[in-house]
């Protein structure tokens, strides 16, 4: 199986990443917008000025505000945000997406009513068609300069997996496979709370030992929580699950991690938000996640002060101060 007309369906930092990666791989490359005068910026400069500007596009990446253009697709990239793939799901399935392609879920977060994750999502709106995940420590910025990384690749077909291993694996990037969709997806979820509690812990300057243990102790709820909502113990402790929670808690280019800064330094959330200018997941996940978690009547220490703090109110010295005042326990239960 050999990938010849990708489609991205989202045009921001991370979708344009993953179009570019593709162009250096396949004939040609679509990448789906909602704006159409941006669209015919981007391919007039062969530029995203707005989220990528620093990325020259090869030539064989074509943006366009169609997503009729999925008709045509053997692999089709979900790289909306996770409230937005439902709708982006239904909407695709009017445009008759062949029974073969490949739909591939690039998104990390929970639906907040349902609970499911984003393959369960898609796998709704088109049952017949292979769905897999890409997930891992993966920065878009870093991915469009070419910069080493690697990443999973989650599906239940053997061959599909393999074959989208094949296509996202360069000189610089590494790919491995694994069947455990839910763990995949639920540590790239999981993590994103993690990282706005990091960046809290920083913003308030709160030490490197603090941070150390913060990440640590949520490498350990991020594995209880995970399996109690479905995944395999070992996923954890790969590149979607330790591997994302490392790189999301302590990048520059982490935007959960500016969030929790800025919540640190005495920011609002509205203010937090606001300067992004871009999606942080962890905001709207961690309502999300919470839920799910007292669905399932999981521990989650470090997820309920996030949600303190960011649905409650709760000063952020405060609700990081609960952690250390709690009661103590061992460490491996």
């Amino acid at each position: 199986m050999k990938f010849q007309h990708p489609v991205a369906i989202g045009s921001g930092s991370w979708g344009t990443a993953l179009a570019v990666f593709l162009a250096n791989k396949c004939p040609q490359v679509h990448l789906v917008g909602r704006d159409e005068k941006a669209a015919d910026a981007i391919n007039e400069a062969h530029r995203n000025a707005r989220y990528l500007p620093k990325i020259a596009l090869p030539s064989n990446l074509i943006a366009t505000a169609d997503p009729s253009i999925v008709s045509q697709a053997d692999l089709v990239l979900f790289v909306v945000p996770t409230s937005a793939t439902r709708a982006t799901a239904t909407m695709l399935a009017e445009f008759g997406i062949s029974r073969n392609a490949v739909l591939l879920s690039c998104a990390k977060g929970i639906e907040r009513e349902t609970g499911k994750r984003m393959s369960q999502i898609i796998g709704e709106k088109f049952p017949e068609n292979p769905i897999a995940v890409l997930s891992g420590p993966n920065h878009a910025e870093e991915i469009a300069q070419g910069l080493p990384a690697a990443a999973t690749i989650g599906c239940s077909d053997e061959e599909v997996g393999e074959a989208l291993q094949d296509v996202f694996a360069n000189e610089r990037f590494r790919s491995y496979t694994n069947h455990d969709i839910a763990g995949i997806e639920l540590g790239g979820a999981i993590k994103n709370v993690f990282a706005i509690a990091s960046g809290v812990a920083m913003g308030l300057k709160l030490g490197d030992n603090a941070i150390s243990a913060l990440v640590t102790r949520a490498l350990a709820e991020m594995t209880r929580l995970g399996t109690d909502l479905g995944g395999q113990t070992e996923t954890f402790a790969g590149l979607s699950g330790l591997g994302d929670l490392i790189a999301t808690c302590f990048s520059v280019h982490s935007r959960n991690h500016k969030v929790g800064l800025a919540l640190g330094h005495g920011k609002t959330l509205e203010e937090a938000v606001s300067t992004l200018g871009m999606v942080a997941e962890g905001v709207p996940n961690t309502r999300s996640i919470y839920e799910a978690a007292r669905r399932v009547g999981s521990r989650t220490p470090i997820l309920d002060v996030v949600y303190a703090m960011l649905y409650e109110n709760v000063p952020p010295a405060e609700a990081l101060d609960r952690l250390f005042r709690s009661t103590p326990r061992k460490e491996v239960e």
